[in-house]
């Protein structure tokens, strides 16, 4: 995911209906589109929180949550817990580490939540944590590359 600038096409847009009302989600992204759909909101404590409904078409071929998929999800969060660093600037994951905890079932709701660990002038430093159900699934790290577009 790409965090954009003011030329970006690639803007969230507030979901007004439904089980997913109140949160935004990226619905201009080809690939999120088609890996998600992906959501993020502030809580009530102001910290971001990303989440997703596991479906069928999330899981590999022993009914557990795909690898693949849940990389590409903390991916996703990182760009969204990092959103006030990045805002109004190009950026580009230069770095993620995942570790993976523990398996995730289809039906299961998924979240992401984590920190910036440092902003600097270029470079912001991510963590956070992937669960299921509030099982602690998957923990990642980041560091993203503030870029500047061609153009």
């Amino acid at each position: 995911m790409d965090g954009g600038d003011a030329d970006n096409p690639w803007t969230s847009k507030l979901v007004t209906e439904g089980v997913w009302a109140g949160w935004s989600c990226y619905d201009t992204d080809p690939f999120e589109v088609l890996a998600g759909p992906f959501y993020a909101r502030r809580d009530e404590g102001g910290q971001m929180v990303c989440a997703f409904r596991a479906e069928k078409k999330h899981m590999n071929g022993g009914g557990f949550m795909h690898g693949g998929c849940m990389a590409t999800f903390a991916d996703y969060a990182l760009f969204m817990i990092a959103e006030t660093e990045l805002e109004g600037v190009g950026s580009v994951t230069a770095s993620l580490t995942c570790d993976f905890v523990d398996a995730a079932s289809e039906g299961e709701l998924i979240e992401a939540r984590g920190e910036v660990v440092r902003a600097g002038g270029s470079m912001v430093f991510i963590r956070g944590l992937m669960t299921a159900e509030s099982r602690p699934i998957l923990t990642f790290s980041a560091i993203v590359k503030k870029v500047r577009r061609k153009g």
